[in-house]
């Protein structure tokens, strides 16, 4: 046992899995810290809510639906590196919304960020897969799921520590105005450089030790995607719709001064909280169900949470009540950690691996037309003063995933059957 660790300790694969789940930390202090102060920045610079729903369900549209493009891109190339720098540098444009008020030019950083996160991540997901699987000994090797798990857990430490930024400027400075956000977003300067860092360190291990395998087209086919992996894409789309993004209720806690500034940054940090500890306790049941069932789409079972969870998130999160709005963001955390673990384990285990780029990138794409929808929609009703209007549109398009799901579920447990 102290073998192994002490062999843990000094193996490549291990040292690199833990450098990509640093650089992700430190990639999530820069865009979480952001994220969860942008919507009370804008309404201190008088833009409404229509506004900031349409830019960020563009945003999320652009980070999603782009990944489909990179990945066939980055594997065409042969070049997953390019992207990964690429689109980890635009992560600069965070940093320059403190320099500016301009509604237009903030509206395009917004845009440039996501952007870049839609670059770097099937790349960076290639490259940490092939790290992982690159080795043929049993004793240096770690589990993919290991592998993600360490990815998201550091990921969302990141998500965590990001407001807190921004909350300890507001403490220290007494004030929450313009230019205390402003500061709060230079500040993010601090942990892009280390990231930048660490990402050349990363990059230098990986050729050193010559962790990844030769990449060929050898292994492509024409075979179709099957049919539960369409309903299961309908399913996301639907899920994600009605599922009410923090943008919205961040505007929400400033505009009915509900919350103090302060309030709103440390509250989103809980949520970033939960979304880790939720990922870890789900991960591993979606992994024991499988297990118990000896199916490998044993653990689909779970995503009957999502609609239901997510039914709940307006009913809480738009109320007028702390109380309430704690309890839906712990929700809204734990819903996030359902999205970043079983939803990707899920598309792993319907399709197959020559299929997989092309899987996650239309998963994606649908993901993100569905936070595109939804967010644009729900930030109109809110600015119509239509919050039953909310509750009802999420209500029917969970209905929906839910019949969406048990057609899914159906067809699996057939399939299983016969097999």
């Amino acid at each position: 046992m102290i073998s192994k660790l002490k062999a843990l300790k000094t193996n490549p694969v291990v040292i690199v899995v833990l450098i990509f789940g640093v650089i992700s930390l430190f990639g999530d202090l820069v865009y979480e810290g952001a994220r969860g102060a942008n919507s009370q920045y804008f309404n201190l610079l008088g833009i409404s809510a229509a506004k900031v729903g349409l830019v960020f369900g563009i945003g999320e549209f652009l980070g999603y639906f782009f990944r489909l493009i990179a990945g066939i891109l980055s594997d065409k190339s042969k070049k997953p590196w390019l992207f990964i720098f690429i689109g980890y540098a635009m992560l600069i444009s965070v940093q320059i919304i403190g320099l500016t008020q301009n509604w237009n030019f903030i509206a395009i950083l917004i845009l440039m960020e996501r952007l870049g996160k839609s670059l770097r991540n099937p790349a960076k997901d290639t490259v940490l897969s092939g790290v992982v699987s690159s080795s043929d000994n049993p004793d240096n090797k770690i589990g993919i799921g290991i592998a993600f798990g360490i990815q998201e857990a550091l990921d969302q430490l990141g998500a965590f520590g990001g407001p807190l930024i921004f909350t300890l400027v507001f403490a220290l400075t007494g004030r929450a105005d313009i230019k205390e956000y402003q500061l709060g977003y230079r500040f993010l300067i601090i942990p892009f450089i280390l990231l930048m860092l660490f990402l050349i360190f990363a990059y230098n291990k990986v050729k050193k030790h010559n962790l990844i395998p030769s990449i060929t087209t050898d292994d492509f086919h024409s075979e179709s995607l099957s049919p539960v992996f369409w309903i299961y894409t309908a399913f996301t789309f639907f899920s994600t719709l009605g599922f009410v993004n923090f943008s919205i209720i961040g505007y929400h806690l400033k505009d009915k001064c509900i919350l103090n500034d302060w309030q709103i940054t440390l509250i989103y940090s809980g949520a970033m909280a939960i979304d880790a500890l939720g990922a870890l306790i789900v991960g591993r049941s979606y992994d024991l169900l499988k297990n118990k069932k000896r199916a490998k789409m044993g653990g689909l079972a779970l995503l009957l949470l999502i609609p239901v969870l997510s039914m709940m998130l307006p009913i809480f999160t738009l109320s007028y009540s702390v109380p309430l709005i704690i309890l839906g963001m712990i929700i809204f955390g734990f819903i996030l950690g359902l999205h970043e673990t079983i939803m990707r384990s899920a598309i792993a285990d319907l399709t197959p691996f020559h299929k997989r780029g092309t899987s996650y990138g239309i998963f994606n794409a649908s993901y993100g037309l569905a936070l595109l929808g939804g967010s644009a929609i729900i930030g109109w009703l809110y600015d119509q003063g239509l919050n039953v209007w909310i509750t009802g549109m999420a209500l029917v398009a969970e209905l929906i995933a839910l019949i969406l799901f048990y057609s899914m579920y159906k067809k699996v447990t057939m399939q299983s059957k016969f097999k």
